[in-house]
């Protein structure tokens, strides 16, 4: 069997109608968009078009409230950044939870190390927060809240329409790093109530280097790089026009095939969770059973560090992640599962398998008697697993 590959999450490769609708414009159609003669005009046309493809898939009001970013690390820190920089006559309070994505973590803890005041949200049991919690949290002071749509490591998916109508109601900023959602969830930042919502062309099947913020016209946010007048004078640099054609083809494709694609990918989910839960003692489901991304299987391998599975699972050519961090030579647990209220020595032995387009059945089946064989042979040369079952 070829190699599986289970990290969909991580990143996509980039889909045949995707690539085929960037490659004219790097070489045919290579103008600057900037430029008024007639390549420059095409390739500012083909931006144009690609933006407004951009706002049509998440329910943005205005095209020009799409801003073409590098990444989504890139848009969640010219959100938080941005917005409380630009509104410190306000306040300078920032609320978030305990399991957002470190580009928002560190970045809040940045903004709190040059005189910010940020509240970080505990989570339940599942990675969720209430929009009760964030209704609480708010002060006078408060300029912006910033929750994760849905969890990169659990799958967990937030009450954003909720919490949102609590932030509109409240006359406070709502952000949503919706970085994993885009292509799983279907996006609607006018329903939601979002004033701006980060996304990443490479988790939905397009280019890496390309990522979108969406800012609701009237949002009050400072540049984010000086320079040239690109993106309505807010963030300067010659546009990346064929990773930003891509980013709006990928996403236009996910978006069109949402309930189909869901639909395949839950059922799989779902299979393989009921498989791994009978199959294996000892472990444990992380995140929420239901509100959970249709591609997300989250499990700890209780007395089985990450580290050993993910080797063995590599050389059964099975490829995925854990939920933890290796850095130092050490494992160390991750703040998502931490948060939740995992122990520590179960949090170590997360794994996430993460499906896309080419998982099948067939792949899903040799993956969990694989997590069988090494459960049972790692448990063997577990001290703390012999300590306890002794």
């Amino acid at each position: 069997m070829d190699r599986i590959y289970l990290d969909y999450a991580a990143t996509t490769y980039v889909k045949d109608e995707v690539l085929e609708a960037m490659k004219p414009y790097y070489k045919e159609h290579f103008g600057n968009p900037s430029s008024m003669y007639e390549s420059g005009r095409y390739a500012k046309n083909a931006l144009d078009q690609a933006r407004g493809e951009v706002a049509k898939c998440i329910g943005a009001k205005y095209a020009n409230e799409i801003y073409f970013t590098a990444c989504g690390t890139e848009s969640d820190n010219w959100a938080l950044k941005g917005v409380m920089e630009a509104n410190k006559a306000k306040g300078k309070h920032l609320v978030t939870t305990a399991v957002e994505h470190h580009a928002i973590m560190d970045t809040a803890g940045y903004l709190e190390k040059n005189g910010y005041d940020v509240t970080v949200l505990p989570v339940d049991e599942y990675g969720m927060v209430t929009a009760r919690q964030v209704k609480d949290a708010l002060r006078d002071d408060t300029v912006l809240v910033s929750v994760v749509y849905a969890n990169n490591e659990v799958g967990t998916i937030n009450p954003i329409a909720e919490i949102g109508k609590v932030t509109r109601e409240a006359g406070v900023l709502f952000h949503t790093d919706a970085v994993q959602a885009a292509g799983h969830l279907p996006l609607d930042v006018q329903a939601d109530n979002v004033d701006l919502l980060s996304i990443s062309a490479h988790k939905f099947y397009g280019p890496k280097g390309i990522g979108m913020l969406y800012i609701r016209n009237g949002v009050k946010i400072e540049r984010f790089m000086h320079g040239g007048a690109q993106e309505r004078k807010r963030r300067a640099g010659t546009e990346n026009v064929p990773e930003i054609i891509g980013l709006a083809k990928a996403l236009a494709l996910a978006t069109g095939t949402l309930e189909e694609t869901n639909s395949r990918l839950t059922g799989l989910r779902d299979y393989m969770i009921r498989e791994i839960m009978e199959k294996i003692p000892y472990t444990k489901l992380n995140g929420h059973p239901e509100k959970r991304l249709c591609n997300n299987v989250n499990i700890s391998l209780e007395f089985i560090e990450a580290e050993a599975s993910l080797l063995s699972l590599d050389l059964a050519g099975i490829e995925c992640s854990s939920g933890s961090a290796c850095a130092s030579g050490s494992l160390e647990s991750s703040h998502v599962l931490l948060a939740m209220g995992i122990p520590p020595e179960t949090a170590k032995g997360a794994l996430r398998f993460t499906m896309g387009e080419t998982t099948t059945r067939q792949q899903v089946d040799y993956t969990v008697n694989e997590l069988v064989r090494l459960a049972e042979r790692l448990r063997k040369i577990s001290p703390l697993f012999q300590q306890t079952h002794a």
